[in-house]
């Protein structure tokens, strides 16, 4: 019977996402408050009768967004000064130059994995269509051959490198370690990023030849040269500053006694909020009072920035909320022995919910943080599992065949001019090699650690 409740669970949420249109966030309270009431989990809180169903949404909620609101603050905070500032700009430019025009696929993707490591897919990808427009109209490449592999760095990174929030709240449902998640996640991330960018780009690029669509790349593709940009190190440093830390923790964590001043000094520092609030700070320097850039622009640039990541976080919270009913009502306990009486390896079955969940709904976060949730009871269990990988496993499924049900689907086809079909061959076609081949390096890394 609890199986059948959590299979119930999962369709009525798709159902009401996909079929009613209801918004993610109302979808999943409305879920997780059915859950509590078929698995028979009181209305309130009592000292006999278990955690309530509201209670255990709030505690759920809370837990979440505690930590990953102050993240996400920060991290949105670093992606605007970035955009700002023009760095994002001057790294592109700085890689085109070292790899040239022929090769210039290559370095978009590899500019889109330097600047989205602080930044969301939207933004990164706002932020540096307009130097795609640019370089296409100046090279006569056709706009599929530079935009696959700009699209491809910044999902790659969206989906398994944290500290984006839903690869973070992976990371905290797992209880897995920040810095070896990162370290992970770019062996597998380059790798992939690479096939599904640069290769399958200048592929598909030969059969699907696009021009810059003339109204929108009269407004985004001019005068981006005369800008003044800041310095390549500077911004590069800048961005790494948070990787670089919560690293740095990690091989504390590896290597120093723990009960050492140094070890507990590396461990705050590296901590993802102290790391996230240092970098954050350090770029309103860097990206902005050291290139004369008042206070108060940059305060208005740190305020305006925070309006658009209110649904993110309420999605993110939500999912947390759906999690701990599921905990509370004894069904992860249940799904956690079934699973450990059977073969299923814990990173097939979190890249499996998530990748069918994905395709059904369309929402990387939503697919990402149900399938933790279901998936980390059983992680707790099996003896072996790896829980880094386990948060790599669930964002690659995440990310797998975009189409018509995801607004990353439409956004791509209106700024690349293209088709339905032509958007299936491309942005469609690369999110699932993007899945496929991070499962497979997953899955062989995973032997080895």
């Amino acid at each position: 019977m609890l199986l059948l409740i959590v299979l119930a669970a999962i369709v009525v949420l798709l159902l009401l996402i996909t079929v009613a249109k209801l918004n993610p966030f109302v979808s999943l309270i409305v879920t997780a408050i059915g859950v509590g009431l078929a698995t028979g989990m009181p209305l309130f809180t009592t000292e006999t009768g278990g955690t309530g169903i509201i209670d255990s949404i709030k505690t759920g909620m809370g837990n979440t967004l505690g930590f990953l609101a102050i993240v996400l603050a920060l991290g949105t905070m670093l992606g605007k000064m970035m955009a700002e500032s023009g760095g994002a700009e001057r790294i592109a430019q700085t890689l085109i130059k070292r790899f040239g025009e022929k090769n210039v696929h290559w370095a978009m993707m590899f500019v889109a994995f330097i600047v989205g490591i602080p930044v969301f897919f939207q933004v990164g990808f706002v932020l540096l269509i307009p130097l795609v427009f640019t370089i296409a109209r100046q090279t006569g490449v056709s706009l599929v051959k530079i935009g696959v592999p700009l699209v491809a760095g910044l999902s790659v990174v969206h989906g398994l490198v944290p500290p984006h929030p839903a690869a973070m709240a992976a990371v905290g449902i797992f209880n897995a370690d920040v810095g070896l998640t990162i370290l992970y996640a770019l062996i597998v991330g380059l790798p992939t990023a690479i096939l599904a960018g640069p290769v399958y780009g200048q592929w598909i690029g030969k059969r699907i030849h696009k021009p810059v669509p003339k109204e929108i790349g009269d407004q985004l593709a001019e005068n981006v040269e005369t800008k003044q940009l800041p310095g390549f190190f500077n911004t590069v440093f800048t961005v790494l500053v948070p990787v670089l830390l919560m690293l740095i923790a990690s091989i504390a964590e590896l290597f120093l006694d723990r009960e050492s001043s140094l070890y507990s000094a590396l461990r705050f520092i590296g901590d993802p909020v102290t790391a996230l609030l240092i970098a954050t700070i350090y770029s309103f320097f860097s990206l902005g009072f050291f290139r004369g850039l008042s206070r108060e622009k940059v305060l208005k640039y740190t305020n305006d920035c925070l309006a658009p990541t209110a649904t993110i976080l309420l999605v993110i919270g939500a999912g947390g909320a759906f999690n701990r009913v599921l905990l509370d009502s004894g069904i992860g306990e249940y799904i956690a022995e079934l699973a450990t009486s059977s073969n299923v390896s814990p990173i097939l079955l979190g890249w499996g919910i998530a990748a069918l969940i994905r395709v059904a709904t369309g929402s990387a976060t939503v697919s990402m943080m149900t399938a933790a949730g279901i998936v980390a009871p059983i992680a707790t269990v099996v003896p072996g599992a790896n829980l880094e990988l386990l948060v790599l496993a669930t964002g690659a499924g995440s990310l797998i065949l975009s189409h018509v049900n995801d607004s990353g689907f439409w956004m791509i086809k209106e700024y690349f001019g293209m088709s339905v079909k032509e958007t299936l061959l491309t942005w469609t076609a690369l999110e699932t090699i993007i899945s496929v081949t991070a499962l497979l390096l997953i899955l062989a890394l995973d032997v080895f650690v």
